[in-house]
């Protein structure tokens, strides 16, 4: 158990608690932005004749040498491993100025700030893959027809090129969104210390550009107290998270043989234990599952925060790793869309579907009013006629004639309506 913290106002710490404190177990990816932070405040420190010459040599030696795969496990989190190892490699003169000038509430504020520009920047890439696929996808299916549906009743025509590219759309929206998050979040909030800054002369901007961020979070109160940078790119996630469960909703619904738009890869798919004809849609399933795990650590985190006092409060440890853990959901659902694309089959052949579903029938009125001068609510309701005529007498589009037509019009509106027969037959 770490003893660094310990010893003077505090008596030494139960083994029990400081389990239940710790974060060790979830601090292992911001280790290296610890190191290269305290590499950067040496630096300042230095530069600011803040710290010795030789002391920050020997602060900067310890930690070039550090490897983050050996740090003490039991410290309460991974600023504290950092220290006691600089503190035994440097020796306690130089190694105990480590820490002059920050806190581990800055530090931690701008190692996650740190990290997350980091999976941000993967995010966007996986986006831009996965659109990419989308596009040369879509070029191979400008002229494949397929039947789209709403609430889940057949609806109308379209490309099925036109319909991946609404999904291009749905994620150029995300990668706008995520593009827009990661300017707030590359604000440096190291040298806000614990929040009231620090007497010592340091220089805050130095430091925000040695570690590659914009600028300087300036409030120091708001820089160690805030974390809306995570819980905007949880929103963000979940937008992702959603619109990708929408996208599996529609191949798992497609690739069931009653719809057979799609056929999906073998290896994206799952058989029965028991039912040797099942193609299940098994990569899909756990897509559209997983969105319901990046729903619930936006809620849990936005819940964590929202009545907190301001500064820092130990609450933050707890939503930092549901950020990694949607970031990992996301990232993985983003690479199988990658992957599937490219082998996703495509059945071209709808116009049996068509007929006997009737989707031209949006098109009919559009003639009658385009070409016949019916007002289209009154079209409207003439097609709604002719269409159940037609399902009553067992008939499609194909088998319809004028006079069917008329018929219907008559009917539903008392109108003499003569349709010329190839405008109708142009729709079956």
């Amino acid at each position: 158990m770490s003893k660094l913290l310990r010893g003077g106002r505090l008596s030494p710490a139960r083994e029990d608690v400081a389990k239940f404190t710790s974060s060790m177990k979830d601090d292992a990816r911001l280790a290296k932005a610890v190191v290269d932070i305290n590499k950067a405040h040496v630096v300042m420190l230095m530069e600011q004749k803040i710290l010795k010459q030789s002391d920050g040599t020997k602060l900067l030696q310890a930690l070039a040498t550090l490897s983050t795969k050996n740090l003490d496990d039991s410290a309460e989190d991974v600023h504290m491993a950092v220290e006691e190892a600089v503190l035994k490699e440097a020796g306690e003169v130089a190694g105990g100025n480590l820490h002059i000038a920050k806190s581990r509430n800055d530090q931690v504020a701008t190692a996650i700030r740190m990290e997350l520009r980091n999976e941000l920047l993967s995010l966007m890439n996986a986006v831009s893959h996965v659109q990419d696929h989308l596009v040369e996808v879509a070029e191979v299916h400008v002229n494949t027809v397929i039947l789209e549906y709403t609430h889940l009743q057949p609806a109308q025509p379209i490309t099925f090129a036109h319909y991946l590219m609404s999904h291009y759309s749905a994620l150029e929206r995300d990668l706008q969104r995520l593009q827009s998050a990661y300017t707030r979040v590359n604000f440096c909030p190291l040298g806000a210390g614990a929040l009231a800054t620090t007497s010592f002369p340091i220089n805050r901007d130095r430091t925000a550009k040695l570690l590659g961020f914009n600028g300087i979070a300036e409030n120091s109160v708001d820089a160690v107290g805030s974390r809306d940078f995570i819980t905007e790119t949880l929103a963000v996630l979940t937008l992702v998270a959603i619109n990708l469960s929408r996208f599996a909703e529609d191949l798992i619904i497609w690739s069931s043989p009653d719809f057979g738009v799609v056929e999906l890869p073998d290896e994206f798919t799952g058989t029965s234990s028991i039912m040797p004809q099942k193609k299940n849609a098994e990569v899909l399933e756990v897509i559209r599952a997983r969105a319901s795990h990046v729903i619930g650590d936006f809620v849990a985190s936005a819940t964590a925060v929202k009545g907190l006092p301001s500064t820092y409060n130990l609450d933050f440890q707890e939503i930092t790793p549901k950020l990694w853990a949607s970031m990992e959901n996301v990232l993985a659902s983003l690479n199988m869309f990658h992957k599937m694309l490219p082998k996703l089959k495509v059945t071209a052949d709808v116009s049996g579907k068509a007929n006997t579903s009737f989707v031209a029938a949006t098109e009919l009125a559009n003639v009658l009013t385009r070409e016949y001068d019916v007002p289209f609510r009154t079209a409207h309701k003439i097609v709604g006629a002719f269409v159940r005529s037609l399902i009553e007498a067992k008939l499609t589009l194909a088998d319809a004639t004028p006079v069917m037509l008329q018929k219907a019009a008559q009917g539903a509106v008392g109108m003499e309506l003569i349709v010329k027969a190839e405008d109708l037959k142009a729709l079956a």
